[in-house]
Order: C-alpha cells, then sequence, then structure tokens
C-alpha cells in the first residue's frame, strides 16, 4: 500500500462561519456532525447558522460592496493572482480535507484542487474580460459605448461532491469583477470554505468581501429572501435547483441554478473497445460516482454490446476500493450512510424491474475500515427507458447498459430524457460525430471524451432540466452572469443642432 505524501487531516475542531474577515463560531446553537466516510465515525461538527447570522454575513457584504467596486480591476485582479499563488501552495492540504470528508481518492482530490486553480488564473484577466465596447460617431456628433458594472452581493450555495472546485467556479469570478460574496456551501464537507477563506484574506482581500455561513435550508431561504442578494449561484440537484430559480426570481434575483444529470455514453460499433472500457470504467465509477457529470447509461449501439459488458464486468470487479489516503485506491467511499443506502435501494429497483444485475457492488466491505460507507461498483444490462435506474438520478458507482440498434435510436433516446446535462459519443467516424454533436440535445458533449467538463474560458452548463436560468458558469458566461451592462450614448454641446428633436438619434 502506498499512501498519499501528505498527512490525513484528521482536525477534530468544529467548524464555523467566516464573516466581515473572522472566523465566528456560530451562536445559534445547532450543529451537525461532520463524518469520516472511510470510517463512518463523526470527525467534527459544523455549526449551522441561523437568519441573523446570514443577515450578519450579507450585511458585512454589503458594507464591503462600494470601496471593492470602487478598486480598479487590475488591483483586483492583483488578489486573484496572490490567491493563485497561495492554493497552488496549498492544493494538496484541500485535497486532504477533501478526502477526509467526502471520500473521494486523493488523487481525485488533486484533481478537483486544479480545475478550481483554472478558474481562478481565469478571474485574474478581469482588466480584458470587463472591457466594453466602443463605437465612434454612431450619429452625426455623437459616440456610444457600453461598460460592464458589478451587482452588488451575491451569493453562491454549492454540493457536497465537489467542495473546493465549484464554490471556484463561482466567487473568483464574481470577486474580480467588482461583486461582494456570500458562499453557503454544503455541510457535509464544509473544511475547505474557511481554509479558502482565510487564504483569501492572506491574498490581500479586504474583509466583508468574502463571507462563508455554513447551513441548511435555513440558511438557503435567508440568502433567497434578503433583499441586498443581487444574484444566486446553485449547484445541486433539480428540485433543489428549481426551487431556488423560481424562489429567486419570485425575489428579484438573478439566478443562475445548475441541477441534477443522467449522463449517458453512446458506443458505436467501430470505437476501439479498450477506449470504450477505459473510459466508461473510470467516467462511471471514479468519485463513486458522486458527479454530476460521471456516466451513468451506457447506449451500446449494434453487436458491441456484447464484446463491452463482459470486459466493463470484468473491471468492476476488480476495482480497488479503500481509504482515499491510499494511494492504490481508484475508488473511495459513499459521502453519508443515507446516501449509501440510497444508491443500494436503487439497486433494488433495479433488480425489482427486471434489469439484468451483471455486477452487484452491495454490502461491499474494506478490511480495516468495515463501518465505512461503502459500495462496490454496479452494472446492469438490458436497462429500458422505463425503469426508475434509467430515468432518475442515482449519484453512485451504478452504470446501466441500454442496447439500441443504431445512432438514431441512441440519439431519440438521449434527447427524451428530461435532463440534458453531458454525454458522450465513442466513435472513428467523423460523419457519426458530427450528426451527433450538432443533433444532441445536451449542454456538453465529448466525442471519444467521456467526461466533458469545459476549460475554464469556456463555461459549465448543461440544457433541459439540468439547468435553471440563462448562462453557464464560470468562463465569459460567468462574467456576463456576475455584471450588468451599461450602454452610454454622448454628445457635447458644440455639435448639437438647435431646435427639439422628436425623434430617436439616427446613422444618416
Amino acid at each position: 500500500m502506498s499512501v498519499a505524501p501528505v498527512q490525513p487531516y484528521t482536525a477534530k475542531t468544529d467548524i464555523g462561519h467566516f464573516i466581515a474577515g473572522s472566523h465566528v463560531a456560530g451562536a445559534s446553537g445547532r450543529r451537525q456532525a461532520v463524518y469520516n466516510p472511510s470510517t463512518g465515525s463523526v470527525a467534527r461538527h459544523v455549526a449551522l447558522a441561523s437568519v441573523e447570522e446570514v443577515n450578519s454575513a450579507v450585511a458585512a457584504a454589503r458594507a464591503a460592496f462600494p470601496s471593492w467596486a470602487e478598486t480598479p480591476p487590475i488591483r483586483r485582479a492583483r488578489v486573484m493572482n496572490k490567491f493563485l499563488e497561495l492554493m497552488g501552495r496549498h492544493r494538496d492540504e484541500l485535497a486532504a480535507m477533501l478526502t477526509a470528508e467526502h471520500g473521494k481518492v486523493f488523487t481525485d482530490a488533486q484533481g478537483e484542487v486544479a480545475r478550481g486553480i483554472d478558474i481562478i488564473e481565469f478571474a485574474c484577466g478581469a482588466p480584458q474580460l470587463l472591457k466594453g465596447e466602443y463605437t465612434d460617431q454612431v450619429s452625426p456628433g455623437l459616440d456610444n459605448w457600453t461598460m460592464r458594472q458589478p451587482l452588488g452581493v451575491v451569493a453562491g450555495i454549492t454540493p457536497f461532491n465537489f467542495p473546493c472546485m465549484v464554490p471556484l467556479w463561482m466567487f473568483p469570478v464574481a470577486i474580480a469583477c467588482g461583486n461582494t460574496f456570500v458562499l453557503k456551501p454544503s455541510e457535509r464537507d464544509p473544511s475547505p470554505s474557511t481554509f479558502m477563506a482565510q487564504l483569501l484574506m492572506e491574498a490581500g482581500l479586504p474583509s466583508g468581501v468574502f463571507n462563508v455561513v455554513q447551513g441548511d435550508k435555513v440558511a438557503v431561504d435567508a440568502l433567497i429572501e434578503h433583499a441586498d442578494v443581487k444574484a444566486l449561484s446553485f449547484v445541486g440537484s433539480t428540485p433543489i435547483a428549481q426551487y431556488i430559480y423560481e424562489k429567486g426570481a419570485h425575489n428579484g434575483k438573478r439566478v443562475q441554478a445548475l441541477g441534477g444529470a443522467k449522463n449517458h455514453m453512446v458506443v458505436m460499433p467501430d470505437a476501439d473497445i479498450e477506449q470504450v472500457v477505459d473510459a466508461l470504467v473510470g467516467a462511471a465509477y471514479g468519485s463513486a460516482g458522486e458527479r454530476c457529470m460521471a456516466i451513468s447509461v451506457a447506449v451500446l449501439v449494434g453487436d458491441i454490446a456484447d464484446k463491452i459488458v463482459p470486459l466493463v464486468a470484468k473491471r468492476a470487479l476488480e476495482l480497488k476500493i479503500a481509504d482515499g489516503m491510499n494511494l492504490d485506491a481508484e475508488m473511495g467511499p459513499i459521502i453519508t450512510k443515507e446516501a449509501l443506502a440510497r444508491i443500494e435501494g436503487y439497486i433494488e429497483f433495479g433488480v425489482k424491474e427486471g434489469a439484468k444485475l451483471v455486477v452487484d457492488g452491495r454490502g461491499h466491505k474494506v478490511a480495516g475500515s468495515e463501518s465505512g460507507f461503502f459500495t462496490g461498483g454496479t452494472l446492469f444490462d438490458n436497462v429500458t427507458p422505463k425503469m426508475r435506474i434509467y430515468q432518475e438520478e442515482i449519484f453512485g458507482p451504478v452504470l446501466s447498459c441500454v442496447r439500441v440498434p443504431d445512432l438514431e435510436a441512441a440519439i431519440n433516446l438521449i434527447n427524451a430524457h428530461e435532463y440534458g446535462n453531458g454525454v458522450a459519443c465513442f466513435t472513428s467516424d467523423g460523419n457519426v460525430a458530427r450528426e451527433f454533436t450538432r443533433r444532441i440535445q445536451v449542454g456538453m458533449v465529448g466525442i471519444n471524451v467521456p467526461i466533458p467538463v469545459p476549460m475554464a474560458w469556456h463555461g459549465f452548463g448543461g440544457w433541459k432540466r439540468s439547468l435553471f436560468g440563462d448562462m453557464h458558469a464560470y468562463g465569459v458566461e460567468g462574467v456576463r452572469f456576475y455584471t450588468k451592462q451599461k450602454s452610454i450614448m454622448q454628445r457635447w454641446p458644440a455639435s448639437i443642432a438647435k431646435g427639439a428633436e422628436f425623434v430617436f438619434p439616427a446613422s444618416k
């Protein structure tokens, strides 16, 4: 067994809030256990904010906004650049936190931190990203230009499965654009949020520009209802995304709510079988399937299924499942006991509905960690669209194989699903790839790429019930979300003709 080159995160201190530049223990009296999923034991507790504590964080952000908005973009970018340096220096400490509280293997956690760091690097380009457009002489003596200005206090509500990367989709771009930020991270793995808050202070961010409130639905509703919160970003399940979108819009806020997924991977008969098997195993079972971009459905075209299923089954049975700080591990535990029970409950649904259970991961035990929240990789064949395991998001290491006769059937199957987050197609045929990318109704598409997560400068988001709102996360879309455009038309007395004007200015 090889061990990660950093010490496991074993802090026992309770996790509180970070408001106005200081750690705050939490005064509500409510708290929740934070588990180590590998051992099944309580590692620490997290405070759950009251409405008053949320209001305090928003007030701190509001007080900090005027001076931060007036700070030149180049100076804001310099703070982000220092934060970028600090995140690089502490990336392994953050990865160890993720492994301790989420359960993902250490190398996967390192990858999460690295992808989050990419967003910070993108945000360092704020002076260029915030440039407006200028048109000289749109009408005689008249010029027109646009500028982008920050919204004010904005908030992010983020999920347990990426406690470092998803917050970094939001706050570096928002802050670099001149906003102040309140983060409500998942209460299941809260430590990375306050650690990053401390690094921001070390980077020179003024107090109150970035705040963290730990909590549950009480904190979420307080942010939705607070009049000073101008925009909300969310990543999580579709029912909660829709709830936040509707409630936020009702309260006059700009909302970007990313919801659930049921990501398909189409395998054409001409695909490279070895590459396909590697892709399916990594994308379905990596991070124990707790990714919104995980492949949960393999759409096997023609006779390729009889070649693929046995090979994936063999690899699923050989998965190295262990504590994530073991570098030999390929898959760690599930985040909580409740999530484990839900995932294994879906496996039972699949059996009862008539799917062929090729590999059953239920009841998996890891030597020395018998109380951990572990399950094995599960594989179903002969799944049909009417089954719950096909229709619903399981969010665990369960791969369903659906057999279809041709590409047309594969596209129709995927386009009929309520989710449209990510999709992949493995083929050696360029025309198939072109047709697939043009016709598929999904927001992120991979051709021979199983998990097509866009890079920092492109933006992340799905279609249909995988996204509520008009703009994707990070990239240029993120800049647009966290700013509002202002258009200015200008002329000077010497160019103004005498007499009242009763028509709009025109170019002629």
